[in-house]
């Protein structure tokens, strides 16, 4: 999975459990997106190294705060494309 798809829904994840007070672990979020944990692993990496997450903690920065809570409310294209969809293709 690319990289550019999958950091909305990573950093919508964690600042909805951020808001929420819960400590979640890699398996969590693998776990709510349903995609394969190198591809979140690497995503969570990424977003370490450009500063929007603590990767030690699990926990948005500010700025990765800020950008995950204004996703909560969009609405965001699908994480993979329907089978009847796949199959037609």
């Amino acid at each position: 999975m690319e990289l550019e798809q999958l950091t909305p829904y990573v950093l919508r994840a964690l600042a909805r459990h951020q808001i929420n007070g819960r400590w979640v672990t890699l398996q969590d979020v693998v776990d709510e997106l349903h995609v394969r944990r190198p591809d979140v692993r690497k995503t969570i990496s990424t977003l370490h190294r450009l500063g929007f997450l603590d990767v030690f903690s699990l926990r948005l920065t500010m700025e990765g705060f800020v950008v995950g809570a204004g996703l909560l409310d969009k609405e965001l294209p699908p994480l993979r494309c329907e089978t009847s969809e796949a199959v037609a293709a």
